[in-house]
């Protein structure tokens, strides 16, 4: 930090912590401040985290800084995010931590947001697919299966077994389904198959088969889910 910054700010910064509306006045005196390295320490010590206007500071620097320092989310910060730094390869290996921490997140969700961040900055594709083989999975959010359509049209060159397996390990789970359960989420799914990647599709079958031959409901119930499972057959393919 000594070497990155004038101790001039980080003494006067210091000074500031002892007030009370620290952040109100630290914002007033360096947010728009001329000298470049001053937005760019208080992008790094602003206490609740950098705000919007530091991330779309003119200097990349400053706004790289206040990226990863934010608390924003991963769309908000990659909307406000110089350009710069999503064309320079230089400049994005500053963010390089912190954008496989968000992705990480995104993964980790329904996709809905994934997809959005990915349409402002396909160039992070890469991290995505490394997070969603990857990742540490933190919650029991499942895939939207329309929005993980829109993923695989957007990863085709990343598209393997492996990748099927993460993707496939993010749909819901239907194994503790009871035969209701299991025909609602099969009417609902039916509903917008035409949306929905053939290969989705093909992996939900394939679970209702194993999930009947595992069931001890009566034969004629299976055969009817059986059946209907049939109808997620579509002449689509994506």
């Amino acid at each position: 930090m000594e070497e990155l910054f004038n101790l001039t700010y980080k003494d006067e910064v210091e000074v500031l912590k002892d007030e009370d509306n620290f952040e109100e006045l630290g914002d007033a005196k360096y947010l728009n401040h001329q000298d470049m390295q001053a937005r760019l320490y208080w992008a790094f010590c602003r206490p609740n985290g950098s705000c919007p206007e530091q991330i779309s500071d003119l200097d990349p620097l400053v706004s790289i800084m206040a990226f990863n320092h934010s608390k924003l989310s991963a769309l908000k910060r990659f909307q406000l995010l110089h350009k710069d730094v999503i064309e320079k390869k230089s400049l994005r290996v500053k963010i390089k931590n912190r954008t496989r921490m968000l992705f990480r997140s995104l993964v980790d969700d329904d996709f809905k947001e994934l997809n959005k961040v990915l349409d402002l900055v396909p160039v992070f594709m890469d991290v995505a697919i490394d997070q969603l083989k990857n990742g540490r999975k933190w919650n029991d959010i499942n895939a939207d299966e329309i929005e993980a359509t829109k993923f695989i049209k957007k990863a085709q060159e990343y598209l393997d077994d492996d990748f099927f397996d993460a993707l496939f390990f993010k749909l819901k789970d239907i194994e503790d389904f009871d035969s209701a359960e299991l025909k609602d989420f099969l009417n609902e799914i039916i509903s917008i198959k035409e949306k929905i990647d053939n290969r989705i599709l093909e992996y939900y079958k394939k679970e209702i088969v194993l999930w009947c031959k595992n069931s001890d409901i009566h034969i004629l119930q299976k055969k009817g889910l059986e059946k209907l499972s049939l109808e997620l057959n579509q002449k689509y393919n994506f």
